[in-house]
């Protein structure tokens, strides 16, 4: 588990190189699929490629005396003192108490044996060519490569916030 400043270090240099065309759904599961490329550290002129999902959970609406702490399921368990290290540090999580649960599901590994530029090409004209709108490509560092889903999860709370609670004002929950 990376120390807070190597925590730093991968949030800053992971890329979100393609990001899906959907945003978390506000009443129903919201699943994407992640292709994370990195760099071994000990391995020139490869890149490992690892491919799994995250599930967002339905938005679920907590009033300030609900609130209850933020789950991690399958995320190595010191995600959670990361996340409490973000809070004391005054990060914004506000769209994370609402309760999401994030799931990571098996990830599937593989070492391509090429550069990087060529791997992240190749991946690109692959989401172009199947234009599957639930999938993201993240460019991470090898050994904090759960950083970069992490800084993903983050970003799509961020931009599917607005929608969200649009669509729980809309329907008179807020």
């Amino acid at each position: 588990m990376p120390n807070p400043d190597d925590f730093q270090y991968a949030m800053e240099a992971s890329k979100v190189l393609h990001e899906p065309a959907r945003r978390i759904d506000t009443f129903g599961s919201t699943r994407f699929e992640f292709e994370v490329l990195s760099e071994p550290m000990d391995s020139v002129g490869s890149v490992r490629v690892r491919r799994g999902e995250v599930q967002a959970q339905k938005p679920q609406l907590i009033k300030p005396e609900g609130f209850s702490d933020i789950e991690l399921e399958g995320f190595n368990p010191q995600m959670l003192e990361v996340i409490e290290h973000l809070k004391q540090n005054g990060v914004d999580l506000s769209f994370l108490r609402y309760g999401f649960q994030f799931k990571r599901s098996e990830v599937a590994e593989e070492i391509v044996h090429d550069h990087m530029e060529s791997v992240k090409k190749k991946a690109l004209e692959n989401v172009r060519r199947t234009g599957n709108p639930s999938l993201v490509v993240i460019e991470a560092i090898d050994d904090s490569w759960e950083v970069g889903v992490m800084k993903f999860t983050i970003d799509m709370i961020m931009k599917s916030s607005e929608i969200n609670r649009f669509d729980f004002k809309r329907r008179g929950l807020m």
